[in-house]
């Protein structure tokens, strides 16, 4: 079968959990026999770099200059309309959403839809956001649908009218990150550290996880906190901190690579995930296959993934929070058996039982 990816995600994103998906997708399909080709002629994406040669058409920029990023989606959707005609594939999946479709109307085409936050949580978002006006036209142009949880499938159906017949649930697999073999050996003087990964606003909940170590005296005095990826902190952010009683640089943010945010899986005390919504969410996967403890919000999609693997929390509850970390944090018996069941609950996901799935899914949208 012959496979075409467009050049959204990786138009929009340098590093992410998106375009990383694509590019396992990519991966595993290419290894399964099949013909696929990502159409990104100018890109920012360095996932892409751990592409086989020749499954990317385009060119890597190291970033767009200032206020060009929709000059060059633009240009991208332009040229790729013929590029993807010319090579005439038997399916053509979106990245992302949009207006217009990527490649002729006539070719059968997926869309996946990852999660329906704009629409929960639209107070999160600037007023001006178009992501749910888009991903409806992308749904209306849709052959068949992708929603990577089961969770996502009953918002989309309650909240898009979506018949479920159009609709396959696919999970995503799972990365382990690779390790930098000049990495230096860990600091055994820098101290404990919970592990948060990602974006930090709204209905991420960070500040959920902050309060609820800030509230209890023994975590804020043996724990630091390190955020992982998300930019840096802004200036609420750093007073929150200080209100809490947090001393300055008891709570770092760490950017980087998949190698970097590796390392951290490998030495933090636990992994913290404090999220009131997420669609699917990678990072519990990633930290049970650095054999981290998760401890996890219990809502939306999260308990459906993560299965046993985790101690949850209600995510709205700080008291509740700070009582689940302060039981498992001090309990290494408790510890390892998270890391025990995280071991056992990732036999359940795979990149490559995923991109099987998702062909059968191709074949659906292809007649």
């Amino acid at each position: 079968m012959r496979i075409a990816y467009d050049y959204q995600t990786f138009t929009q994103q340098t590093y992410g959990g998106i375009s990383r998906y694509y590019v396992r997708l990519a991966e595993q399909l290419t290894a399964d026999q099949q013909q696929v080709r990502i159409f990104a002629p100018f890109h920012r994406n360095r996932h892409v770099d751990e592409l086989p040669k020749g499954l990317l058409q385009g060119t890597q920029l190291d970033k767009f200059p200032p206020r060009t990023a929709r000059l060059f989606s633009m240009y991208n959707r332009m040229i790729s309309m013929g590029s993807i005609n010319r090579w005439a594939p038997d399916v053509v999946h979106e990245t992302y959403y949009a207006a217009k479709p990527s490649g002729p109307e006539k070719l059968p085409r997926l869309v996946t839809i990852h999660d329906m936050i704009h629409e929960r949580y639209p107070e999160s978002f600037n007023r001006m956001d178009q992501s749910s006006k888009l991903k409806r036209a992308s749904l209306d142009r849709a052959d068949h649908v992708i929603c990577i949880s089961q969770n996502t499938k009953r918002d989309l159906m309650e909240l898009f009218g979506t018949p479920e017949e159009k609709i396959s649930v696919i999970y995503h697999g799972f990365d382990q990150m690779k390790q930098d073999p000049n990495k230096p050996a860990r600091n055994e003087s820098v101290r404990p550290f919970l592990l948060y990964v990602g974006h930090r606003g709204g209905y991420k909940n960070f500040s959920g996880l902050v309060k609820a170590v800030a509230a209890s005296p023994r975590m804020r005095n043996d724990f630091d906190i390190v955020a992982f990826g998300g930019g840096d902190f802004s200036r609420e952010e750093l007073q929150m901190f200080s209100d809490a009683g947090f001393k300055e640089g008891q709570i770092r943010q760490v950017g980087g690579s998949d190698a970097t945010l590796g390392k951290l899986y490998d030495e933090a005390k636990a992994f913290v995930y404090p999220s009131i919504y997420e669609g699917f969410g990678l990072p519990p996967l990633e930290a049970m296959a650095h054999h981290c403890p998760v401890m996890s919000s219990s809502s939306s999609s999260m308990p459906e993934v993560i299965g046993n693997a985790a101690a949850f929390f209600d995510p709205t509850d700080v008291d509740n929070i700070r009582e689940v970390l302060e039981t498992e944090l001090y309990s290494e018996i408790r510890l390892q058996d998270l890391v025990n069941k995280g071991v056992e609950r990732l036999k359940h996901f795979s990149w490559d039982k995923c991109a099987k799935e998702t062909l059968v899914a191709y074949h659906k949208a292809a007649g």
